[in-house]
């Protein structure tokens, strides 16, 4: 029996499935999270701002942010904005050795995993066990012991343009 040939054309088109089944690469070329899987949340040590803290992170070992604008039920994460802060999505989440409530929040992004109401994010220069997003843009780090989200009402700060060079910082 012959086996069909693929041939992938173009720069960027293949997506690369992981452990974790999050990470892809857009058509752009740049990292985009995918759902492909369960997308599991769990604990780890990092060095953030020269401290050793315990923070959240992806089952791939990337760093979890959440964005202080966003709300319980909104991500204000899109556009240029997300390809810096690709956010995690999953169709199913777990939590391992996380004491706040790991869930996913149906939004612009799709099916975007939160922490205590706070839609999670990885940033686009981190690799496993390392932290370079901490204040960037109003990012910070998510810790174990990130308080839940407000569902108050109120308008949320409109997000931040991408900076046409460089990362904002």
């Amino acid at each position: 029996m012959r086996r069909p040939k693929i041939i992938m054309a173009g720069i960027g088109l293949a997506a690369l499935a992981t452990a974790g089944g999050i990470t892809a690469v857009s058509a752009s070329g740049s990292p985009a999270a995918r759902a492909t899987s369960v997308a599991s949340v769990r604990t780890a040590s990092a060095t953030v701002a020269s401290k050793t803290e315990t923070i959240l992170v992806s089952g791939r070992g990337l760093p979890l942010y959440f964005y202080r604008p966003d709300t319980a039920t909104t991500s204000l994460v899109t556009g240029g904005l997300a390809r810096l802060w690709p956010p995690l999505t999953s169709p199913a989440v777990a939590g391992a050795g996380v004491s706040g409530k790991v869930a996913v929040l149906n939004d612009a992004n799709g099916r975007q995993v939160t922490y205590n109401g706070h839609p999670l994010y990885t940033f686009a220069d981190d690799r496993a066990g390392q932290v370079t997003g901490q204040g960037v843009q109003d990012f910070l780090v998510a810790t174990p012991g990130l308080a839940p989200i407000a569902r108050s009402g109120g308008s949320p700060r409109p997000a931040p343009t991408v900076p046409s060079r460089g990362y904002g910082y």
